[in-house]
């Protein structure tokens, strides 16, 4: 039996939806480079750990670090950001994240 990833912070539901960001496309969990924690988004992280996040250097891009909330494949940071939705499932990713990707990823 395959054990799935825990996803930390303020989730309203299995699909990995937080207090903060809870429509029908907001379905990723992100694992923080500087915890190895997946959280569904930076608000949770900031509000549920006792440290500063730390951004994904580019050199490490090829980690898995999104988590598809609807079926619970683990996508590299690359892979993710290539994608408008999971490659495995289909399921359709929220465009606007892109608004928030240097939180989580490094340009550099």
């Amino acid at each position: 039996m395959t054990t799935l990833p825990r996803v930390f912070g303020k989730t309203v539901d299995e699909h990995t939806r937080c207090e903060h960001y809870s429509t029908e496309l907001d379905i990723i969990a992100i694992r923080f480079a500087c915890c190895d924690r997946y959280f569904p988004c930076h608000l949770c992280h900031s509000e549920c750990a006792e440290h500063s996040a730390q951004q994904w250097p580019r050199e490490q891009w090829n980690q898995k670090a999104i988590l598809c909330g609807h079926c619970w494949t683990e996508l590299t940071i690359e892979a993710y950001l290539g994608v408008s939705a999971c490659p495995d499932c289909a399921a359709p990713f929220n465009p606007r994240c892109a608004a928030h990707a240097d939180f989580y990823f490094s340009s550099q």
